[in-house]
């Protein structure tokens, strides 16, 4: 990692402040531009580009790398529009210190938002130094060109370069809008498949995530949890054993935030291990159990809303009518390393290294749980395996700090374990849906309503109440209102409204505020729920009406660029000989545009069910995916591959455990995950749109990846199943029950 002091250390550079805002419009040449709403409306929330005299382009955006190669995509368009080799271009990790407040990274915005930030910011700079150049050379702008930062004329380069210039002025000033971006045709670097610039370090065992960060006298912490953050404790007042354990600083106690500090990692580990022991604490019992978890939902206090509405639902004269529900269990994170963070207090000011996804709300979290003005805390962001929304990250960054406050002058190392990573982190919500349909003479749906009951996908810590330790403290923080993110992007109800152009449609949503169990963004949020109930419904439709299920989507469609991506995927189909085979095997379709404003992304999926025991083998999945201009090629068929096979474990493995006082799932065994033998093949078909802007790809492929392999069982078995996960024992009793 880089720290701070070597990012601004060194005379002479360029510094340029921009705001890392979506681009509502490209600069023309000699043309003021738009600036990005953002921008104008806080010119204070900047960012860097610096080019230094030693030949180096330093990038800084606020969006942090979480395996999905973001820094790669961000190096390629800067790198591009100044003209410089991409090996030049450094990208810094996210600080509260000098980055932008980009919130968070999530929902797929990376490329969208900071890309297009980059790309403004980085033509500016370049247009800037081109004027200097002119100056010192004593000819017109216009006649020169930049090759790998020296500038030439004629096609010649010159003894002038970005190096050289930088070290003669030092610039701040916010971006005017009167410098042109290059048109795709210019482009050398994006576009095409650039190798991953983080997957070195990792490959090769280097120290790359927060897990390797080592410091001078640190200190290992773990803490001793009774599950639910409501839970309290009961802790005898004799603990002389645990304090005489070998390598035990300290131990801590505010309510029923409980930790233990030691010398060692191994020593906090079983110091927490014998505490634990000693514990006792009281719980709430829950309201449902895995059988009556989708009755609860529905009869659960909810705030009910219509998100969207065309035409008069319900006024249609259709000869017939088709009701189905489809649900999801609460699902997990599991993530592959529990949440870990540092902590270190140092005078008034207090640091905190994390792989949050939003240092600056972390940040503003931290400083009200902890007591301290928010500037005197720096937050830092430090790669973590696994994240894809809201995790233990943030939790595991303010049990540090806690820590922290209380042990000056020392790093404190904070490590989840397993279990503490299973039972404190907040869980995808348990969904319900109910699909009413009303279909024509033709076969054509032309009424449509969709309810769906879901708890809150966003609770993530901008408060301090919404951190797991600040609910056991001795005084404990308020739970915060439960975020509702409203549509477009939406949250329960993401992706709820169609993409298909029925004449008539209403969906509602019923938002459970209090929900037993606490609840936050899991990758996708709702739109993994509501694009599976949709195209299992899609699905069962056309093959009631002996309908070919690419067709049937078709003739509901009136928007070319999700025909094309389907018409792909048939292609796609015909060239891997997949056809409608017979049981026990199945082919199953579904596609969606993510958000309604993301990537479009059609999944085909083909398993053989063993009706023995149940099992699913995922055979093959294709899927075909239009994300406008890809920057990164590879980087975007990595993100489908990723999305495909994490949704495939979600389908047919994943739910969290239930049981009297809450979640039971503690580890691998209760919570199966698909292990590589499982992961089936996957083939990612890009349909190219250079002159397109770029499009999220992270989230596109779970919820079509999910119906697809709900429409290929159903097509294997003959029978329909719409709850999920499709595990082995539902499919049993299927035929059991037959």
């Amino acid at each position: 990692m880089t720290s701070r002091r070597t990012f601004i250390k060194g005379a002479g550079s360029i510094v340029l402040y921009f705001n890392m805002a979506p681009m509502t419009a490209m600069a023309q040449q000699g043309t003021k531009s738009e600036l990005p709403r953002s921008l104008a409306a806080n010119p204070d929330l900047d960012t860097w580009l610096r080019i230094g005299a030693d030949g180096v382009v330093s990038l800084s955006p606020g969006k942090c790398e979480l395996g999905q190669g973001v820094q790669t995509a961000l190096a390629q368009i800067a790198a591009d529009e100044l003209d410089v080799d991409i090996g030049r271009v450094e990208v810094m990790t996210v600080d509260t210190a000098h980055s932008p407040d980009e919130a968070y990274t999530s929902g797929s915005r990376s490329i969208e938002h900071s890309g297009a930030a980059v790309r403004f910011a980085a033509a500016e700079v370049r247009s800037i130094l081109i004027e200097l150049a002119a100056e010192q050379l004593g000819v017109r702008a216009q006649t020169i060109g930049v090759s790998d930062g020296v500038f030439t004329l004629g096609g010649k380069p010159t003894k002038l370069d970005y190096w050289a210039v930088a070290a003669k002025l030092s610039l701040s000033r916010h971006a005017s809008g009167m410098a042109a971006v290059k048109s795709p045709e210019q482009y050398e670097v994006v576009g095409k498949s650039t190798a991953r610039v983080d997957i070195p370090g990792k490959a090769f065992a280097e120290a790359a995530f927060i897990q390797d960060i080592r410091m001078g006298g640190m200190l290992h912490a773990r803490v001793v949890r009774g599950g639910d953050r409501e839970a309290r404790l009961e802790l005898p007042a004799d603990i002389g054993e645990i304090r005489a354990l070998p390598g035990v600083v300290e131990i801590l106690r505010d309510g029923s935030f409980l930790a233990v500090v030691a010398t060692r990692e191994e020593q906090s580990v079983n110091a927490a291990r014998r505490l634990a022991m000693l514990c006792r604490w009281s719980r709430v019992a829950l309201p449902f159990d895995a059988s009556s978890l989708n009755e609860w939902l529905r009869s659960a206090p909810a705030e009910v809303k219509v998100v969207a509405q065309r035409g008069d639902v319900g006024s249609s004269d259709v000869p017939r009518k088709v009701s189905r529900s489809y649900s999801r269990a609460f699902q997990a994170h599991a993530s592959i390393s529990p949440s870990a963070a540092i902590a270190l207090k140092e005078g008034d000011r207090l640091t905190v290294w994390s792989h949050s996804q939003g240092v600056y709300p972390l940040r503003g979290a931290i400083a009200k749980t902890v007591g301290l003005d928010e500037q005197h805390v720096q937050c830092i962001h430090a790669q973590a395996s696994g994240c894809y929304g809201h995790n233990g990250a943030d939790d595991a960054a303010c049990d540090a700090a806690l820590i922290a406050m209380r042990m000056p002058g020392q790093p404190i190392r904070l490590q989840w374990s397993r279990a503490d990573e299973f039972l404190g982190e907040p869980y995808g919500s348990a969904m319900s849906t109910e699909i009413n349909a009303g279909i024509d003479a033709d076969g054509r749906i032309v009424d449509w309503t969709y309810d769906l009951w879901s708890g809150s996908h966003t609770t993530r810590p901008r408060d301090a109440g919404a951190f797991f330790a600040a609910r056991q403290l001795a005084k404990p923080f308020p739970v915060p209102p439960v975020g509702n993110i409203p549509q477009p992007r939406g949250g329960g109800d993401r992706n709820a409204v169609p993409l298909y152009a029925f004449a008539h449609h209403r969906i509602t949503k019923h938002l459970i505020p209090d929900m037993p169990l606490r609840v936050s963004a899991l990758r996708a949020l709702g739109a993994y729920t509501n694009v599976f109930a949709i195209e299992s419904f899609m699905d069962e439709i056309a093959y009631a009406q002996g309908e070919d299920p690419i067709e049937f989507r078709i003739r509901h469609l009136d928007d070319q660029r999700a025909i094309d991506v389907l018409e792909k995927l048939r292609e796609q189909m015909r060239a891997a000989g997949m056809s409608n085979d017979e049981p026990p095997a199945g082919i199953g379709i579904a596609m969606a545009r993510y958000k309604n404003s993301g990537a479009y992304c059609a999944v085909a999926m083909r398993v053989v069910v063993d009706a023995t025991n149940g099992q699913i083998k995922l055979d093959r999945a294709l899927s075909a995916v239009d994300v406008g201009l890809a920057v990164n090629p590879d980087g975007v068929i990595n993100q489908i591959e990723g999305g495909i096979i994490q949704a495939s474990s979600w389908t047919v493995r994943e739910q969290v455990g239930l049981g009297a006082n809450g979640a039971t799932s503690t580890n691998w065994s209760d919570y199966p995950i698909l292990n590589f033998a499982e992961v089936p093949v996957v083939d990612v078909a890009l349909i190219d749109r250079p002159d397109q802007p770029s499009l999220g790809a992270g989230e596109a492929a779970h919820g079509p990846t999910a119906a697809a392999t709900a429409n290929a069982v159903a097509q294997a078995t003959g029978k329909r199943f719409r709850d999920l996960p499709l595990t082995p024992e539902r499919i049993r009793q299927a035929r059991e029950t037959a």
